[in-house]
């Protein structure tokens, strides 16, 4: 059966400002690899899914970004253009759908754009066995990240564990406080949730049928639109009157059978500033520097990074503790680790300002 990656990418990272903006948001930079984070995301499945089969969905100003990033063996009119941000759900089925039309019936691996993945040769292993298992059992398929502390910022994924690969979900459960967190860790019955699914079009689109029936309605309207010239003007039509939900809330959570693989292939989602720490070489001290060497030091400092894309100003950090650094061509950010998850709350600021052009 066809195979196809389905990559999400149409956020703006807020949580990496201002690094991420709206019309460069993480994806499209070099955060965490050699090239930018959707590329390096379409590397990490080289041997599973060929390039020529992978989608991305997104929004019209990143669009014109990933025309010029992007691999060249992934075709432009693989870029699928939502004309408005309507969560995951909307998204998810725009492509399901596509395939459907291209293909009849695929394998569809449906995955963040912005995710940093350790040990390469693993997360190709637990990919293809989960496109395995989608195809031969008509099954919904996600990957539960082994948890290595308690975080609070992550979802997590409750399982069945009988000491096979493939596990039975038995839920999903939201962001817990710290002691909570601790408790699912220590049981050794829980797993985060990586927002990877794998399933067969015709089975994500039965679902969507079943739970989200208007939204499946009003797609399935405008199917014969799709890969023609009318693509444009009926998905404007159509989209903004979707329900807005994620595909987590609006199906997964419904979903019987599910199955989940434990995985443990160094995965780290690069969520916000305190996230590179498992990302970056650190040198003894815990400090990671993300800037042109002799365009900063580090004295007596501990746990604090530096991160420069500006590249036109030395940095000195004296005497700092489990701190962020960060520098652009028109922003300067420092914040303390524990704060990470508020860096939004200065976007959000800067939103209601209107300085679009901090955006």
């Amino acid at each position: 059966m066809q195979k196809a990656a389905v990559i999400m990418a149409g956020g703006g990272g807020t949580r990496f400002w201002p690094v991420s903006r709206m019309s460069s948001p993480k994806q499209l930079v070099r955060l965490t690899g050699d090239d930018v984070m959707i590329n390096e995301t379409i590397k990490h499945y080289d041997h599973v899914i060929g390039r020529e089969n992978t989608f991305i969905v997104t929004n019209e100003k990143q669009a014109e970004l990933m025309d010029k990033v992007l691999f060249d063996e992934v075709a432009r009119d693989h870029i699928l253009i939502e004309p408005v941000q309507r969560n995951t759900a909307p998204c998810i089925i725009y492509a399901a759908m596509t395939l459907k039309k291209l293909y009849g019936d695929a394998v569809m691996a449906v995955l963040p754009a912005d995710h940093h993945i350790g040990n390469v040769k693993e997360y190709e292993r637990i990919l293809s066995l989960a496109m395995k298992t989608a195809e031969d059992t008509g099954r919904i398929v996600t990957v539960g990240i082994k948890p290595t502390f308690p975080s609070t910022g992550y979802g997590y994924i409750k399982f069945e564990d009988k000491g096979e690969e493939v596990c039975v979900l038995q839920k999903f459960v939201e962001k817990p406080d710290l002691a909570t967190a601790t408790g699912y860790v220590n049981s050794g019955e829980y797993l985060w949730n990586s927002g990877m699914f794998i399933w067969k079009v015709s089975v994500i689109l039965d679902y969507f049928k079943e739970l989200l029936p208007d939204m499946y309605s009003s797609m399935e309207k405008i199917f014969d639109d799709l890969r023609t010239d009318n693509e444009k003007s009926a998905i404007a039509g159509t989209y903004p009157g979707l329900q807005k939900i994620s595909v987590d809330y609006g199906i997964m959570e419904k979903a019987e059978g599910v199955f989940v693989i434990p995985a443990d292939f160094g995965w780290n989602d690069v969520g916000s500033w305190d996230s590179l720490d498992n990302v970056f070489d650190r040198d003894a001290d815990g400090n990671i520097a993300s800037a042109p060497a002799g365009n900063y030091r580090f004295e007596g400092c501990k746990d604090t990074v530096i991160f420069d894309t500006a590249e036109d100003k030395f940095i000195a950090a004296v005497g700092l503790n489990n701190t962020v650094i960060v520098q652009t061509k028109d922003a300067f950010l420092v914040l303390n680790k524990d704060k990470a998850q508020d860096v939004k709350k200065i976007v959000d600021a800067l939103t209601e300002q209107g300085r679009g052009d901090l955006l």
